[in-house]
């Protein structure tokens, strides 16, 4: 099976995290899921300038990437990822969803009311452990 190496911007803006919604696609596994901004590494750069230009790309954002926060394996149907994900700053809340459908800014403990793509879970259980 294909293994795809990605990289996930968990935003912060206060107490506020940026879920972004993806759009319908032909996987019903990952169609309007909620997750966590990102997308594949290139062979040219590291995982944080791919995590930068990927934010740039999607949502016209620009974040501070601090420390890999945690990596996820994850077997979907057709494919497997790799996701490195990263603790960031939002330098500014201003946005424009240019692959996704839906943006929110919830505080940790509201995660749990959305739909969540299944490789992005673990990273949404282990912040809302460590904010219990």
């Amino acid at each position: 099976m294909k293994e795809i190496e990605v990289v996930a911007a968990i935003i912060f803006d206060g107490e506020h995290v940026l879920c972004v919604q993806r759009a319908p696609s032909k996987y019903a596994y990952t169609s309007l899921k909620y997750e966590f901004p990102g997308g594949k590494v290139e062979a040219n750069e590291t995982q944080k300038e791919a995590l930068e230009r990927e934010i740039k790309e999607e949502l016209s954002m620009s974040i501070i990437v601090g420390s890999e926060y945690l990596t996820v394996r994850h077997s979907y149907p057709d494919f497997t990822i790799l996701m490195h994900s990263y603790l960031c700053i939002a330098t500014d809340r201003s946005l424009v969803l240019h692959e996704h459908v839906d943006a929110k800014w919830l505080e940790i403990e509201e995660f749990k009311q959305l739909d969540w793509a299944a490789a992005d879970v673990p990273i949404v259980d282990k912040l809302m452990e460590e904010k219990a």
